[in-house]
């Protein structure tokens, strides 16, 4: 290649694991972060199958287990907090609901940020708002800086990616939404968890759970609810936490009175909706998309960390192997398209199974968990955790730019 300078959108855990390897194979990377620092806190993801390998082959993995949440697994309760049905973390060799390592997100992040210095350059505060793309490269036009020149860009800025904006579709082409949007925050009011992610259900697609954080004391909360598409301000976050009370209004059981008082003075308040991202190709010209901008599972799958992960390991090997942006954006497809395709696969039930809209399927969803373990739903529900590892990696080891 012979403008090596890439540009990557996103300094999450897909922005970063690509500026590693991209760093490690010569490229000269300049990463772009709307957020003043690397991001904070934030909810467990999964550590697992061939993500968990790509950070084995990063050297990251006592790192990373040295920040790992300690939980017991997940646990459905009833309104009154009994345990319905269990499913301890090591079920299924460690790749159940729970994993065997689970990480706040901004604490993986972190892991892999600083992995990446001093040899990556970051620009904090700052979006993209513009891509002029040509033969020989893209100009850039952010919002604060001046303008630059790029040889590659990728947009690694999750659901709701500018750089898809820009250089593929409207949001509203790419998004499929599932009907269900989530809270998540984080609350230090005491609660009796023991060591489990605690869920609960409640007639009307209601979901309410927490479960430990990191630090003593810390308590990692959602509250969850089906239905039909919204349209809300995504910077009113005064209205996001009106709309979640107004959905929970009424609801009395378990830990749902605290876990709304807790919302209501959380620091680090998120509303999303949930979405699978699809596209026909993850590459225009010489952009292209890793991680939940280009292939978002959703949450449900608990596949989305193992996605951005691999996809940065394949993306930056193949640039460094090929020598031909254009080759490498197609063996990139081609290698992620079946890994994808299964982990976008929602578990049994979908949206339906994870916020059941009746008491009786609520019932049926306990049973089902407690199933999970026997025959013959044991062998069906292990192939759906092992979709996780359903790739081999290629060994791009020893990389350098061709």
């Amino acid at each position: 290649m012979r403008n090596t300078e890439i540009l990557v959108s996103g300094g999450g855990i897909a922005g970063a694991a690509l500026a590693y390897w991209l760093r490690a194979a010569g490229f000269t990377v300049t990463v772009v972060e709307r957020a003043p620092g690397p991001r904070p806190g934030g909810q467990t993801v999964d550590l697992r199958g061939a993500g968990r390998e790509v950070v084995a082959r990063m050297g990251l993995m006592d790192q990373a287990r040295a920040v790992a949440v300690d939980q017991e697994g997940m646990a459905l309760v009833d309104a009154k907090g009994r345990v319905k049905a269990t499913m301890p973390v090591d079920a299924f060799g460690g790749e159940g609901i729970i994993s065997e390592i689970e990480i706040l997100r901004g604490d993986l992040a972190r892991v892999l940020y600083e992995a990446t210095l001093p040899d990556t350059e970051y620009v904090f505060d700052d979006t993209i708002i513009g891509l002029d793309q040509d033969d020989d490269g893209v100009t850039v036009t952010f919002e604060k800086a001046h303008s630059r020149r790029f040889g590659l860009v990728v947009g690694a800025d999750g659901t709701h990616s500018v750089v898809r904006a820009l250089a593929f579709a409207p949001e509203s082409d790419c998004v499929r939404p599932l009907d269900v949007y989530n809270a998540w925050f984080t609350t230090t009011d005491a609660m009796e968890l023991g060591g489990w992610y605690k869920m609960f259900n409640a007639p009307g697609g209601l979901v309410a759970s927490a479960r430990p954080g990191r630090l003593p004391g810390e308590v990692k909360a959602a509250l969850a609810f089906r239905s039909p598409p919204l349209v809300y301000d995504r910077s009113d976050l005064g209205a996001q936490r009106a709309l979640v009370a107004s959905r929970f209004a009424g609801v009395t059981g378990w830990e749902v009175p605290r876990l709304l008082r807790g919302m209501e003075t959380a620091s680090d308040f998120f509303f999303e909706s949930m979405g699978q991202v699809h596209l026909d190709g993850w590459s225009r010209g010489r952009v292209a998309l890793i991680g939940d901008a280009g292939h978002c599972p959703t949450p449900l799958t608990g596949l989305g960390t193992s996605l951005a992960l691999v996809g940065a390991y394949v993306l930056a090997g193949e640039l460094a192997t090929t020598g031909d942006h254009r080759a490498a954006f197609a063996r990139y497809d081609e290698i992620m398209r079946p890994y994808v395709t299964e982990a976008q696969k929602l578990p049994p039930g979908g949206a339906s199974g994870f916020a059941p809209s009746s008491a009786l399927a609520i019932r049926m969803r306990a049973a089902s968990m407690r199933s999970m373990t026997r025959w013959p739903m044991r062998s069906l529900i292990a192939a759906q955790f092992a979709k996780a590892g359903n790739i081999t990696l290629p060994d791009y080891r020893p990389l350098a730019v061709r």
